[in-house]
Protein backbone atom coordinates (compact mmCIF):
# COMPACT_ATOMS: atom_id res chain seq x y z
CA UNK A 1 0.00 0.00 0.00
CA UNK A 2 2.82 2.37 0.87
CA UNK A 3 5.22 2.11 -1.65
CA UNK A 4 2.44 3.00 -4.13
CA UNK A 5 3.75 6.36 -6.08
CA UNK A 6 0.39 8.06 -5.16
CA UNK A 7 1.43 8.21 -1.44
CA UNK A 8 5.05 10.19 -2.73
CA UNK A 9 3.11 12.18 -4.83
CA UNK A 10 1.12 13.16 -1.91
CA UNK A 11 3.61 13.99 -0.04
CA UNK A 12 5.61 15.97 -3.03
CA UNK A 13 2.15 17.87 -3.09
CA UNK A 14 1.81 18.54 0.53
CA UNK A 15 5.11 20.33 1.03
CA UNK A 16 3.90 22.07 -2.27
CA UNK A 17 0.53 23.15 -1.48
CA UNK A 18 1.11 24.22 2.36
CA UNK A 19 4.39 26.46 1.65
CA UNK A 20 3.62 30.44 0.69
CA UNK A 21 3.03 31.15 -2.89
CA UNK A 22 0.58 33.42 -4.47
CA UNK A 23 -2.73 31.40 -3.69
CA UNK A 24 -2.35 30.96 -0.20
CA UNK A 25 -1.02 34.67 -0.01
CA UNK A 26 -4.00 35.86 -1.37
CA UNK A 27 -6.10 33.33 0.73
CA UNK A 28 -4.47 34.65 3.99
CA UNK A 29 -5.28 38.30 3.09
CA UNK A 30 -9.09 37.64 2.69
CA UNK A 31 -9.40 35.86 5.83
CA UNK A 32 -7.87 39.00 7.67
CA UNK A 33 -10.07 41.40 5.60
CA UNK A 34 -13.59 39.38 5.06
CA UNK A 35 -13.04 36.75 7.78
CA UNK A 36 -13.45 32.80 6.75
CA UNK A 37 -16.86 32.21 6.22
CA UNK A 38 -17.33 35.25 3.05
CA UNK A 39 -13.56 33.95 1.59
CA UNK A 40 -15.48 30.09 1.58
CA UNK A 41 -16.24 30.30 -2.06
CA UNK A 42 -12.47 31.62 -2.41
CA UNK A 43 -11.24 28.39 -0.74
CA UNK A 44 -13.46 26.25 -2.50
CA UNK A 45 -12.62 28.39 -5.80
CA UNK A 46 -8.66 27.20 -5.69
CA UNK A 47 -9.09 23.70 -4.77
CA UNK A 48 -11.18 22.75 -6.98
CA UNK A 49 -9.74 24.80 -9.60
CA UNK A 50 -6.35 23.57 -9.32
CA UNK A 51 -7.91 19.73 -8.87
CA UNK A 52 -9.62 20.27 -12.38
CA UNK A 53 -6.21 21.99 -13.52
CA UNK A 54 -4.24 19.26 -12.61
CA UNK A 55 -7.01 16.43 -13.97
CA UNK A 56 -6.38 18.41 -17.63
CA UNK A 57 -2.72 18.17 -17.37
CA UNK A 58 -2.80 14.92 -16.73
CA UNK A 59 -4.94 13.68 -19.58
CA UNK A 60 -2.74 15.61 -22.18
CA UNK A 61 -3.10 19.56 -21.86
CA UNK A 62 0.73 19.62 -20.43
CA UNK A 63 2.02 18.34 -23.46
CA UNK A 64 -0.14 20.48 -25.65
CA UNK A 65 1.14 23.62 -23.83
CA UNK A 66 4.98 22.32 -24.11
CA UNK A 67 4.32 22.59 -27.96
CA UNK A 68 3.08 25.80 -27.96
CA UNK A 69 5.13 27.92 -25.95
CA UNK A 70 3.97 31.33 -27.18
CA UNK A 71 0.63 30.27 -25.46
CA UNK A 72 3.01 29.44 -22.14
CA UNK A 73 4.33 33.05 -22.00
CA UNK A 74 1.43 34.52 -22.57
CA UNK A 75 -0.38 33.05 -19.46
CA UNK A 76 2.63 33.24 -17.13
CA UNK A 77 2.44 37.16 -18.53
CA UNK A 78 -0.81 37.35 -17.98
CA UNK A 79 -0.57 35.75 -14.17
CA UNK A 80 2.17 38.28 -13.77
CA UNK A 81 0.03 40.87 -14.24
CA UNK A 82 -2.96 40.09 -12.51
CA UNK A 83 -0.62 39.22 -9.61
CA UNK A 84 0.41 42.98 -9.72
CA UNK A 85 -3.38 44.19 -9.89
CA UNK A 86 -4.15 41.65 -6.63
CA UNK A 87 -1.04 42.97 -4.94
CA UNK A 88 -2.35 47.16 -5.33
CA UNK A 89 -5.61 46.03 -3.84
CA UNK A 90 -4.09 44.52 -1.12
CA UNK A 91 -2.15 46.75 -0.32
CA UNK A 92 -4.97 49.81 -0.84
CA UNK A 93 -6.99 47.72 2.08
CA UNK A 94 -9.11 50.40 3.91
CA UNK A 95 -10.36 48.25 6.57
CA UNK A 96 -11.58 44.90 7.39
CA UNK A 97 -14.50 43.74 4.96
CA UNK A 98 -13.95 47.61 3.25
CA UNK A 99 -10.69 46.14 1.10
CA UNK A 100 -10.09 48.75 -1.85
CA UNK A 101 -13.47 51.28 -1.05
CA UNK A 102 -16.20 48.17 -1.29
CA UNK A 103 -13.95 45.20 -2.45
CA UNK A 104 -15.27 41.83 -2.17
CA UNK A 105 -12.99 38.47 -1.67
CA UNK A 106 -12.85 36.03 -4.49
CA UNK A 107 -16.02 34.50 -5.85
CA UNK A 108 -16.24 30.80 -6.48
CA UNK A 109 -15.56 30.88 -9.88
CA UNK A 110 -12.43 34.02 -10.15
CA UNK A 111 -10.95 31.56 -7.52
CA UNK A 112 -11.02 28.63 -9.63
CA UNK A 113 -10.21 30.56 -12.90
CA UNK A 114 -7.02 32.24 -11.25
CA UNK A 115 -5.40 28.81 -11.08
CA UNK A 116 -5.08 28.48 -15.10
CA UNK A 117 -2.92 31.34 -14.75
CA UNK A 118 -0.98 31.00 -11.43
CA UNK A 119 2.57 29.89 -12.17
CA UNK A 120 3.11 28.30 -9.33
CA UNK A 121 0.07 26.22 -9.71
CA UNK A 122 1.23 25.16 -13.21
CA UNK A 123 4.80 24.37 -11.70
CA UNK A 124 2.86 21.91 -9.43
CA UNK A 125 0.91 20.29 -12.25
CA UNK A 126 3.59 19.74 -14.80
CA UNK A 127 6.12 18.35 -11.20
CA UNK A 128 3.38 16.11 -10.39
CA UNK A 129 2.82 14.10 -13.46
CA UNK A 130 5.78 14.36 -14.53
CA UNK A 131 6.76 12.18 -11.36
CA UNK A 132 3.31 9.97 -11.11
CA UNK A 133 4.67 8.27 -14.49
CA UNK A 134 3.13 4.98 -13.66
CA UNK A 135 0.91 2.09 -15.89
CA UNK A 136 -2.45 2.52 -16.12
CA UNK A 137 -5.66 3.98 -17.53
CA UNK A 138 -4.45 7.51 -18.45
CA UNK A 139 -8.13 8.47 -17.03
CA UNK A 140 -7.94 6.43 -13.84
CA UNK A 141 -3.98 8.50 -12.90
CA UNK A 142 -5.59 11.66 -13.72
CA UNK A 143 -8.76 11.03 -11.39
CA UNK A 144 -5.81 9.74 -8.27
CA UNK A 145 -3.79 13.16 -8.97
CA UNK A 146 -7.29 15.14 -9.14
CA UNK A 147 -8.01 13.59 -6.05
CA UNK A 148 -4.65 13.99 -4.02
CA UNK A 149 -4.72 17.51 -5.53
CA UNK A 150 -8.51 18.24 -4.25
CA UNK A 151 -7.50 16.97 -0.38
CA UNK A 152 -4.16 19.03 -0.62
CA UNK A 153 -5.25 22.11 -1.80
CA UNK A 154 -8.15 21.99 0.04
CA UNK A 155 -6.78 21.74 2.99
CA UNK A 156 -4.38 24.29 2.86
CA UNK A 157 -6.62 26.64 1.56
CA UNK A 158 -8.67 26.06 4.44
CA UNK A 159 -5.80 26.49 7.10
CA UNK A 160 -4.50 29.63 5.42
CA UNK A 161 -7.90 30.89 4.95
CA UNK A 162 -8.29 30.58 8.85
CA UNK A 163 -5.40 31.99 9.94
CA UNK A 164 -5.90 35.21 8.42
CA UNK A 165 -9.47 35.43 9.77
CA UNK A 166 -7.62 34.32 13.22
CA UNK A 167 -5.83 37.59 13.20
CA UNK A 168 -8.62 39.65 12.68
CA UNK A 169 -8.91 40.12 15.84
CA UNK A 170 -5.26 41.13 16.46
CA UNK A 171 -5.62 43.79 13.40
CA UNK A 172 -8.96 45.66 13.87
CA UNK A 173 -6.82 49.12 14.16
CA UNK A 174 -6.46 50.60 10.84
CA UNK A 175 -2.62 50.56 11.63
CA UNK A 176 -1.36 46.98 11.85
CA UNK A 177 -4.41 45.83 9.15
CA UNK A 178 -2.30 48.40 6.98
CA UNK A 179 0.84 46.91 8.07
CA UNK A 180 -0.42 43.08 7.51
CA UNK A 181 -1.85 44.40 4.16
CA UNK A 182 1.12 46.09 3.06
CA UNK A 183 3.13 42.73 4.09
CA UNK A 184 0.73 40.38 1.75
CA UNK A 185 1.25 42.61 -1.18
CA UNK A 186 5.01 42.78 -0.71
CA UNK A 187 5.01 38.65 -0.36
CA UNK A 188 2.85 38.64 -4.02
CA UNK A 189 5.27 41.63 -5.29
CA UNK A 190 7.99 39.13 -4.63
CA UNK A 191 6.57 36.18 -6.47
CA UNK A 192 6.43 38.73 -9.54
CA UNK A 193 9.89 38.99 -9.40
CA UNK A 194 10.47 36.03 -9.18
CA UNK A 195 8.35 34.90 -12.24
CA UNK A 196 10.19 38.00 -13.96
CA UNK A 197 13.71 36.58 -13.18
CA UNK A 198 12.74 33.29 -14.50
CA UNK A 199 12.16 34.35 -17.72
CA UNK A 200 15.66 36.15 -18.03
Amino acid sequence: MFDDPLFAIAGIAFVAGWSPGPNNTLLAASGANFGLRRTGPHVAGVAIGFAVMLFAVALGLGEVLKRAPVITEVMRGAGALLLLWFAWRIATATGAGKAGGGARPFTFLQAAGFQWINPKAWAMSIGLITQYDVPGSPLGNAARLAGVALLVAGGASLVWAGLGAALQRLLQTPGRLRAFNLMMAGLILLFVVALLSDWA
